[in-house]
């Protein structure tokens, strides 16, 4: 029995929640994969998953030996990652989920010119704005905007920080007014960041004093092109991050309002299960992004 062919196939079963879609992902059978599975708990003498005609889950002591797996398969890359840099071409895979505003903007360019250099590292990228747990979804690293959790489980490397500003458009300051300090908020329509319509707390930095004000409006999106096309078609103001607007700014179908107050910057991370503390390609992908996001 291949052992390392084994756990690679029951950690995709686990990751992708199925034989059918595990065999897609590692080119081979559905009862190749089950098969190797299957000698893999007659070895241990114990069962690994549960299985149902809908889903497949793993057992406690499957859910377990998945977090050692994932470990052990990590160091095995990285060993012969190691291994490939003497020769000057690093090998591997690198699993990413990032926000889609950011991902759209600006990664897809970014991962292009990363892949150049590294010819012989694949990436897998997926995009959304809910937070991914990176161990329970099996992602190798997580880009994220703003404030990064808090987890024994997870490192957090900071990148940079990114600004935001507050707009809306001419045509939405002509009917209804220009806000001349952030309690004339509280008079307009502005569109916020989330999943609920209960309004949300925006915070600003004037004369050195953070000042906050729950905003209300009747629309709220948990993607910010979303708001930002809101906001070009005149529904209200709204407080985003720099690169999705900055282009409108220039152009002018958006106008900055109440540029006296500052808006706090927010960060932008990587965050990574403690277990990939040494990888090498993941050290390689943060030295690159920071490097791109800085020049």
């Amino acid at each position: 029995m291949d052992k390392f062919e084994s756990m690679r196939a029951f950690t995709q079963v686990i990751e992708e929640g199925s034989f059918a879609a595990a065999a897609r992902k590692m080119n081979l059978s559905r009862s190749a994969v089950n098969k190797l599975v299957i000698n893999l708990e007659n070895y241990l003498g114990i069962q690994l998953l549960y299985r149902t005609t809908r889903q497949v889950t793993p057992t406690a002591t499957g859910q377990a030996f998945y977090e050692r797996c994932l470990e052990i398969l990590n160091n095995l890359e990285e060993a012969e990652l190691a291994v490939s840099q003497q020769q000057n071409q690093p090998i591997g895979s690198l699993k990413i989920n990032a926000p889609m505003s950011f991902g759209i903007s600006r990664l897809g360019t970014i991962i292009a010119k990363f892949m150049t250099r590294y010819s012989k590292i694949k990436i897998q990228l997926t995009l959304e704005d809910r937070f991914i747990d990176p161990i329970n979804e099996g992602y190798d690293l997580i880009i994220r905007i703003g404030t990064a959790p808090k987890s024994p489980n997870l490192l957090v490397h900071k990148i940079t920080t990114i600004s935001r500003i507050i707009c809306a458009s001419p045509h939405y300051l002509k009917i209804n007014g220009t806000p001349k300090n952030i309690s004339d908020l509280k008079k307009h329509s502005c569109l916020h960041y989330g999943y609920l319509l209960n309004g949300s707390q925006w915070q600003f930095i004037h004369e050195g004093k953070q000042e906050n004000i729950k905003i209300e409006g009747l629309f709220c999106s948990n993607n910010g092109e979303v708001l930002r096309d809101a906001a070009l078609q005149g529904l209200g103001i709204v407080m985003l991050p720099d690169f999705i607007i900055n282009q409108y700014l220039e152009r002018g179908e958006l106008q900055i309002i109440l540029p006296s107050y500052q808006i706090p910057e927010l960060d932008l991370s990587i965050i990574y299960p403690v277990n990939r503390h040494f990888s090498t390609k993941i050290k390689l992908f943060i030295e690159f992004l920071q490097e791109s996001l800085m020049n």
